[in-house]
Parts: structure tokens; sequence; C-alpha cells
């Protein structure tokens, strides 16, 4: 069980396969175990990190709320790549993993090689419209404060799989790691330089506007949609998915 500490959190992570570095984030309430459909297809030529996020499967869950937010998430993922002596690597997630591989891309675009935006939103321009997705984000922790984890099993397919050593980090990560609070991540579109791959499930249609909104303004972007699959794509249609990927991955050979 391969784990780093930062300020007193400790982080599981996984690292398969050798060649250029892909770092994978999961969903929220999802776990690593999300990208499990991937493994043999990214690793065939490239070393596929994958981890927890704080307050998630077998990553710690501080009971300070104050420790789930955006930036302590992207400090994570940087410490990570640290720790692991490694200076770039291509930067994907899933959902909230998805954010905050664009959150880190702000914060650190001298460390993104490129990006795999996965059924991901990017956050409102709008503070009435972020509000009500803070609201959207809040209602989420209140129904897992009532039902604990058995309230997974009526969300989406990487939730529903995901196994976790209790409630009370995610319920804290959907108040703090979900909610939002300005548009930096959203106006950082169109000064993004790297390729970057933007997919969604076909199904996904609250993620679809979504998609193409940063496929029109990040400038080397490749969109995908994944038929018949939903917000986990990944899983839904993992041959698709996964041809999409190393179709991605193989333009950055050039």
């Amino acid at each position: 069980m391969a784990t780093i500490t930062r300020d007193g959190v400790t982080l599981y992570y996984e690292v398969q396969g050798a060649g250029p570095a892909v770092l994978m984030s999961h969903g929220f309430s999802a776990t690593s175990q999300m990208w499990q459909a991937q493994h043999d297809a990214i690793c065939r030529e490239h070393q596929l990190i994958t981890w927890d996020m704080r307050g998630h499967g077998r990553s710690d869950s501080p009971e300070d709320p104050a420790e789930y937010t955006e930036e302590k998430t992207v400090a994570d993922m940087l410490a990570l790549l640290d720790h692991l002596d490694i200076s770039s690597a291509v930067i994907g997630g899933l959902s909230l993993g998805g954010y905050m591989s664009l959150a880190f891309h702000l914060r650190h675009p001298e460390r993104v090689r490129a990006l795999m935006i996965i059924d991901t939103g990017p956050g409102y321009n709008s503070d009435k419209a972020r509000a009500g997705w803070n609201v959207t984000a809040n209602d989420m922790a209140d129904v897992i404060t009532k039902d604990g984890l058995a309230a997974l099993a009526s969300f989406s397919a990487e939730m529903k799989t995901a196994e976790h050593t209790g409630a009370s980090g995610l319920i804290k990560a959907a108040r703090g790691m979900m909610t939002q609070h300005n548009a930096d991540v959203i106006q950082s579109l169109d000064k993004i330089k790297v390729p970057s791959l933007v997919l969604a499930g076909a199904n996904d249609e609250p993620f679809l506007k979504a998609t193409d909104y940063m496929a029109a303004k990040i400038a080397d972007s490749t969109k995908v949609i994944i038929s018949d699959a939903g917000h986990a794509a990944n899983l839904d249609q993992p041959e698709q998915f996964n041809k999409a990927v190393l179709e991605f991955l193989g333009t950055l050979k050039s």
C-alpha cells in the first residue's frame, strides 16, 4: 500500500506501468479503483498514477472541515508528482477530478503536459449559477449525512462501486471540495495551451453543454462523445473510452 503524507494527511496512491506519466483523479465519492478498466490500456506505454483524494477511499479523512478545499486538493496532486519525481504529466480526471485537473493547470501549468477532462463542468461565470451548484453539493452532503454510505447506491456507477472507510470524509468533501467560490477556473480555459481531450458520455446530459463550452474555449482541444454512456463513461463503455484515450495519448508522442 503506497502512501504519502502531506501536512499530516496521508494519501493513498498506486503507480503502474512505465513511460510518460498520466495522473488520473476520480470523481466525488469514487476512488482510484474507478480507473481499473483503464490500467492495462494506459500502462502499455505510460506510467499510470491513480490516487484517493482526501476524505475518500483509503486516504485520510481529516476532522477539520477546513482541510477540504480546492487549494488543498491541488496541493495534494502537486505533492504526489513531487514525491514521484515527475516534472510534467498528463493530468486528467472525471467530474470533480476533472475540475481539479483544470484547477491544477491554473496554478501549475508548467507541470502539465496535456489534459484529459472527462464528464466535467469547468465552473461558472455567474454568481447565481455557482450558488445553485453549491446548493446541489450541500444537498448531496445532506443525503450522505442522513443515509451514510448506503446513499452511494443511488448515485452514478463510479460511486456505486466505491469503497470507503466511512461517510464523514465524503460529507466534508461535498461541502468543501465540491463547492466553488469564484470563476477562476472557467476563466482560465482560453489560456490553456496544452493538448486537451474533452470527453463525455452521450447520455450525461447535464455535462454535454459544459463539454461543448470547454472544447470551444480550449485552443488545442479534441472533443469526444462516447455513445451509450452516462456520467462514468469509462465504466459504461470502457472499450470506446480506452480507444479515445489511447488515440489522444498517441498524438503527444510527436
